[in-house]
């Protein structure tokens, strides 16, 4: 429907951090498909996995138990807050799924006038119609009204403005611990600690959107996990499939009190192909080990991207981000989308964002070695940019 604004290069394989188009350029992976190839192209577990599956069983529908879905969701609460899981297929059915446990839980608690649900300017919380009017964005929501009501939009860091906001009729509180899409804009630990405070003053659900930022991006497993907090409810998806599509909703067992039988579901969700990868993905990223490493690489993007600011200062003007979720956010005179093409063309795949701003997303298998290719081919791709624009 010509949607979409794509590249015009078509990858024929993947392997690790690297992608093979069809002439057999090989381009290193930094923006991982968005944040999903946590695992990298090809990860010979999961391939193995995948395969195994297919060779039993592929789809019997909810009316049914799942094996997949009892294994996945009990290592998903172990590792976590949660004590429910619902299985969908993206992030944006999460999303919406977890607005939808937030309205549910006070209607069942004897207040059905709580359904408004605060959120943040420059929040991407998904594409359908109830997720585009969380987040608020004007460009994304034109052309579909009317706009999905039930929410208040207040600037991030403003917590006066956040109390403000907050009403009788309020029933959660919705953020990105790392605004993605928004342009890698982070909360503060305090920030999100003062946010569970407030929701715990009021009555209120935190509802945490670790679509992007969770199943190990920040260098813990999910992003809560640095600011000591726990939420309510919260949206996965991504990484959590390593590549294959799939999206859980986790919430405490009082949160999800209101989800009962037919209060919502899902055809594919869960499916026995996602669910083997996903229980894969987790036992990998889940090892003290791994997140130890994703940490240690964090470090050295981190300041692999902070010397590049250095050495770029007329087109570079902050570095931004936690974990291997990280971006440069460009000077004035600099669009996102020439930084993207110039990084292309010395074939290195990095993603655009909003706020002026690009990310750059690593596998979190990424070497070393890997990132330190990536800082040379995007020291090019600046000096690059810095010339056309200069």
């Amino acid at each position: 429907m010509g949607t979409y604004g794509r590249q015009n290069i078509v990858f024929a394989r993947g392997e690790g951090c690297w992608l093979f188009a069809e002439n057999g350029d090989r381009y290193l992976d930094f923006g991982s498909g968005v944040a999903v190839n946590a695992l990298g192209h090809a990860h010979p577990a999961l391939v193995a996995v995948l395969k195994a599956q297919a060779d039993k069983l592929w789809h019997t529908s909810n009316l049914y138990r799942v094996e997949g879905q009892e294994t996945v969701a009990e290592k998903l609460t172990r590792l976590t807050f949660a004590e429910r899981v619902f299985f969908c297929n993206s992030g944006a059915e999460a999303c919406e799924g977890a607005i939808k446990v937030a309205r549910r839980y006070h209607y069942v608690s004897g207040h059905p006038e709580r359904q408004r649900i605060v959120t943040f300017r420059g929040a991407f919380h998904g594409r359908t119609l109830a997720t585009l009017a969380a987040a608020g964005n004007e460009k994304y929501l034109e052309g579909f009204a009317p706009e999905a009501g039930g929410f208040d939009h207040v600037d991030a860091g403003d917590l006066a403005a956040l109390e403000a906001a907050i009403s009788p009729e309020t029933a959660a509180i919705m953020l990105e611990p790392i605004q993605g899409e928004g342009g890698v804009r982070s909360f503060s630990p305090e920030d999100l600690r003062a946010i569970r405070d407030l929701c715990d003053k009021h009555g209120l659900l935190l509802v945490l959107d670790e679509v992007q930022t969770g199943v190990g991006r920040t260098g813990k497993l999910f992003a809560y996990e640095w600011a000591g907090i726990t939420p309510d409810v919260m949206a996965v998806a991504k990484g959590l499939g390593g590549g294959f599509p799939v999206g859980a909703i986790l919430a405490t067992a009082e949160a999800a009190k209101g989800m009962t039988p037919g209060t919502h579901g899902s055809t594919f969700g869960g499916n026995p192909l996602a669910m083997a990868v996903a229980s894969t993905v987790l036992d990998i990223v889940s090892e003290p080990e791994f997140l130890e490493g994703v940490r240690t690489k964090a470090l050295h993007l981190k300041q692999g991207l902070s010397g590049l600011k250095d050495q770029h200062a007329d087109v570079v003007e902050e570095v931004r981000g936690a974990g291997l979720l990280t971006g440069l956010k460009l000077k004035a005179h600099v669009s996102p989308q020439k930084l993207v093409a110039a990084a292309m063309d010395e074939k290195l795949l990095l993603v655009g964002a909003g706020d002026n701003c690009v990310r750059v997303l690593p596998p979190l298998i990424a070497s070393d070695k890997d990132i330190a290719e990536a800082m040379q081919i995007l020291s090019r791709a600046l000096s690059r940019v810095d010339r056309e624009v200069g």
